[in-house]
């Protein structure tokens, strides 16, 4: 903090904003809407509607008692129960053995070895990236996390904390598995979300205080800014411009758009909207300066990576998860920062002004032709909106080459939107619970963030449900998961926000119990 009040710069952005914060706080405009937030929050407590929507559901509130639960905990524990047995029968030549002892101390800690594995993730090139690692990776983790509740007791996988909507969704797969057009060409998507449910698992069941989960986001954040470094010196040297993926009739001298460690910019973009956020908590929560640094460091060279991946989705995401997590922290700030973004806008760089200005323009090339992918679809839903194709982009894709083309003659290979593609490969049971699953764990985490009493769980969470509601938003004009390693840091992100809640809600029992 000496570093930051000596430096003159530092103080005259302080003092902006203390200039800027105190004016709002007098002016005219601030007290109206403070009196009309004031006013808005009565009319939503006393409302019917709003009281239904925000109450606890039946089914997530009986679920973790509920037999299904019990059986599906009992069945996924089976493995950690067996080690415990074994360790038990022999207990003194295990401990007597060093390398036991060593892999059972790193399976006793699940939350270092998953955060460990997702920033290796992050950071190995899409050249040398293969699928299978993920699901090898993440059965890899299950059998360390067994092994450690051979020394660890008290250590089990919660399926309950995940609440009932990501089992039933699971349950979709399956049916879209075994009612799939071609079981071979679906077997392999099996393995993306079996390794995305176990990494999910994993990062609600590996963490019991905060400093564990604290230490997880702190080794993804590094992994995260390492591809981001990379994004940003691939911003200096240049990047080949690849004619699919920017339209230069209406983008004029843009440079080729970076992809760090990625296959596209676009995959790039949204992880940074997913992990990006959670900077936001790092940097509240930070004890010592060096953290704080860290963090801010992390943050700006994200954001930097963003700009330079020209991804317009990527920034309308990033722009929705900052408000959420500002509105998280004291959402009467929104509008003062509204306005210094407006004021934040001639500074921008010109190539990325006049890309922000081709959203929504049907001219560009890339924008008009979702709405033909879109279409394409349509006209396939029409026969298949009741069953779905089948597991997987790879069958949707054969589906789409029995009806006619696009206007080019091509095929699309996806839907261009999370939502559609969900629905399109497994039917309307898929996508009610896709949507439940999503809705629920968003007012899960805003309820435990209203209870919780730990503020730094609380920032944590804020800033996992502001990424989680950036790749939300994207997922309207893109399929994220098509790129598998997004999928897996998509379900690792909503692990983390049901692990953010188990913590909130502890924190609340400990209170009450003293």
């Amino acid at each position: 903090m000496t570093i930051v009040e000596n430096s003159l710069i530092c103080r005259f952005f302080l003092a902006l904003w203390g200039a800027l914060t105190d004016a709002w706080a007098e002016s005219r405009v601030g007290n109206a809407l403070r009196a009309f937030g004031r006013g808005f929050a009565r009319c939503v407590k006393g409302s019917a509607v709003c009281q239904f929507i925000w109450r606890e559901g039946t089914l997530p509130k009986s679920w973790e008692t509920s037999l299904t639960c019990r059986v599906l905990t009992f069945i996924l524990n089976i493995p950690c129960a067996v080690c415990r047995w074994i360790y038990g029968l022999r207990k003194e030549v295990w401990d007597g053995s060093l390398t036991f002892r060593a892999v059972a101390g790193l399976g006793a800690m699940p939350y270092l070895c998953l955060g460990g594995f997702m920033a290796l993730m992050l950071m190995v090139p899409h050249s040398n990236w293969d699928n299978r690692w993920a699901l090898m990776g993440a059965v890899a983790l299950i059998a360390l996390f067994a092994l450690g509740c051979a020394i660890r007791p008290g250590n089990r996988l919660e399926i309950g904390a995940l609440g009932p909507w990501l089992t039933l969704f699971m349950a979709f797969v399956c049916y879209a598995f075994l009612a799939s057009l071609s079981w071979s060409m679906s077997l392999r998507f099996v393995g993306f979300y079996l390794a995305a449910f176990l990494l999910c698992l994993l990062a609600v069941s590996g963490v019991k205080k905060y400093e564990q989960v604290e230490m997880m986001v702190i080794l993804v954040a590094a992994g995260l800014t390492v591809a981001a470094l990379y994004g940003c010196y691939q911003g200096v040297i240049g990047v080949e411009v690849v004619a699919n993926q920017q339209d230069m009739s209406v983008n004029a001298g843009m440079p080729g758009r970076v992809y760090a460690f990625f296959d596209n910019p676009n995959n790039f973009a949204e992880l940074l909207v997913m992990l990006s956020p959670l900077n936001y908590a790092l940097l509240l929560n930070a004890k010592t300066w060096r953290g704080r640094v860290g963090a801010l460091f992390s943050l700006g060279v994200c954001v930097i990576a963003l700009g330079v991946t020209y991804s317009r989705s990527g920034w309308l995401g990033f722009a929705l998860a900052t408000v959420v997590f500002i509105a998280f922290c004291n959402w009467k700030l929104i509008p003062l920062l509204a306005v210094l973004g407006i004021c934040c806008i001639p500074l921008l760089p010109e190539t990325i002004y006049n890309r922000i200005l081709t959203i929504g323009n049907m001219e560009d090339s890339s924008t008009s032709y979702r709405f033909a992918i879109y279409g394409a679809s349509g006209v396939l839903m029409k026969d298949y909106w009741y069953r779905g194709v089948g597991l997987g982009s790879d069958i949707l894709t054969k589906t789409f080459k029995g009806y006619p083309p696009m206007f080019d003659g091509n095929f699309p290979i996806h839907t261009h939107n999370n939502y559609l593609q969900v629905w399109a490969e497994m039917g309307p049971g898929g996508i009610i619970t896709f949507l439940c699953m999503l809705l629920s764990q968003l007012k899960t985490g805003i309820r435990a963030y209203a209870a919780g009493t730990d503020r730094r769980v609380k920032n944590l969470l804020a800033a996992a449900v502001a990424g989680f509601c950036g790749i939300l938003l994207i997922s309207v004009a893109e399929y994220t998961w098509f790129y598998a390693r997004n999928m897996f840091v998509y379900f690792f992100l909503f692990g983390l926000i049901a692990a953010c809640v188990k913590l909130c809600r502890k924190s609340v029992r400990d209170e009450e119990a003293q």
